[in-house]
C-alpha cells in the first residue's frame, strides 16, 4: 500500500456499517479565509499521515482545551495514545496555513506547525451498527487563529465531506449554552435544535452545572446556500 492510498475513503474505519462511501477519495481542498489568505483541508484516514510534530500540537492543545474545562466533557488531560484513539477512531479533517495540496509536500517543508496548523475536526459515528449512518463530530480550533473564522470554515468542510463518508445524519450530543461561539455557528448552518438536556455539565467557573443544545441535521439535502461564500480555488 503505497502513501498516497491512504487517502482513499475505502479505507475508512469505523464509519457506517451499511451506508458505503459515495466517493473514492476526499481529495484536499483549498479556499479563501477571512483575511484572504489561503487554507487547505485535508482528510485523515491513518494517524500516521501526520508529522509527529503535528500531532504533538493537536494533542497539547485539545489537552488545554479539556483543562480549560468550558467545551469538552473530558475533565482529565488525555494521554498521547488516547488523543489519538479519540480523534482518530474513524477520520479526521486538519486544515493547514498552506495552498499545497500534498501532505507529504507540507511534511516535508520542515514547517513551523504553530504557524501552519489552523484547526481539525473529527468525525465518527455517533450510535454503533446499525445506526451508525448517524455521525458526530468534535472540533479544535488553533487559538493562535482565532479572528479568521475558522471554526466556520471548518463546519462547511464538515457538511461536504460528512455525507461523502456515507453519513446521513448529523448529531452534536453537547453543546453547552456557555458555548455561544459554537452554537451560533450551528444556527447559522440551520442545524435543528432537537433536545435540551438540563445541568448537563459541571463546567469551569460555573458554580451549577450548564445545560446543554442537542443539535441535528439531515444531511442528505444540505442547502447549497450554506456554501455561498465558499471560494474553492
Amino acid at each position: 500500500m503505497t502513501r498516497q492510498d491512504i487517502w482513499s475513503t475505502k479505507l475508512l474505519h469505523d464509519g457506517p456499517t451499511f451506508n458505503k462511501p459515495l466517493v473514492e477519495r476526499c481529495e484536499p481542498v483549498s479556499f479563501k479565509l477571512s483575511d484572504g489568505t489561503v487554507a487547505t483541508a485535508f482528510a485523515i484516514f491513518d494517524s500516521t499521515l501526520l508529522a509527529s510534530a503535528l500531532t504533538a500540537l493537536m494533542h497539547r492543545q485539545f489537552n488545554m482545551e479539556i483543562e480549560a474545562g468550558d467545551t469538552y466533557p473530558q475533565s482529565a488531560p488525555l494521554t498521547r495514545d488516547e488523543f489519538i484513539d479519540y480523534w482518530h477512531h474513524s477520520m479526521c479533517v486538519v486544515l493547514l496555513h498552506t495552498d499545497q495540496l500534498s501532505l507529504e509536500a507540507v511534511n516535508a517543508s520542515n514547517p513551523d506547525w504553530e504557524q501552519l496548523f489552523l484547526g481539525t475536526f473529527y468525525i465518527k459515528p455517533n450510535y454503533m451498527s446499525r445506526c451508525s449512518h448517524i455521525c458526530n463530530a468534535g472540533f479544535l480550533v488553533n487559538p493562535t487563529h482565532r479572528g479568521k473564522r475558522i471554526g466556520y470554515r471548518l463546519a462547511q468542510v464538515y457538511l461536504k465531506w460528512a455525507p461523502l463518508l456515507g453519513y446521513t445524519y448529523s448529531v452534536f450530543n453537547l453543546v453547552f449554552v456557555t458555548n455561544i461561539a459554537s452554537w451560533k455557528i450551528w444556527d447559522r448552518f440551520k442545524f435543528d435544535r432537537i433536545g435540551l438536556i438540563p445541568r448537563a455539565g459541571q463546567l469551569a467557573g460555573h458554580k451549577e452545572p450548564v445545560d446543554a443544545i442537542v443539535f441535528g441535521k439531515n444531511l442528505t439535502n444540505v442547502e447549497e446556500e450554506l456554501f455561498a461564500d465558499f471560494e474553492t480555488l
